[in-house]
């Protein structure tokens, strides 16, 4: 099945991953939204690069694209320290080594490649969206705990009065 040339699938890695962006950007912390966009920035950089060029170019771009979010990766991961991001960084730089050991042999994309290349993606989406769920449940704590130490302060005013 195809939807404008694309299979089904990419298709719908694309729209996923513009879903879990625009959540990540809306509901997500400083980790979330800087991890969001990177890996948008990913899914941007290989929506445009693989057509406009030949095989050997567009796989060394990419290749480039994931060095630099990989290393953007490792430094969320080493500056926030969350789990998730750290499982984002693992599949993102599996993703880097299937694009260099592609590169490298000059195999022609198969099955294989596809299946790890969309796993990895689906993963790093899977972590970001789990990343915004945490991010709302530690906003939502945090409120939860002022109200209650704020409800302790009116009781002890009325106390004493």
């Amino acid at each position: 099945m195809y939807i404008l040339g694309y299979h089904v699938l990419l298709v719908a890695l694309w729209a996923a991953a513009a879903l879990t962006t625009v959540f990540a950007l809306w509901k997500g912390d400083a980790a979330v939204r800087y991890a969001a966009l990177t890996h948008a920035a990913v899914e941007i950089a290989t929506f445009v690069v693989n057509p406009q060029f030949g095989d050997l170019g567009a796989e060394s771009l990419l290749l480039a694209v994931d060095f630099v979010s990989s290393v953007i990766f490792l430094l969320l991961a080493i500056r926030y320290a969350n789990l998730w991001i750290g499982g984002a960084m693992l599949l993102q730089s599996a993703q880097f080594g299937l694009h260099a050991y592609y590169l490298v042999m000059e195999l022609p994309h198969d099955r294989l490649h596809a299946w790890v290349n969309n796993v990895c993606d689906w993963g790093i989406m899977v972590c970001i969206f789990t990343g915004t769920v945490l991010a709302m449940r530690r906003r939502a704590q945090l409120s939860r705990e002022a109200a209650e130490l704020e409800a302790l302060r009116q009781q002890r005013i009325s106390a004493r009065t």
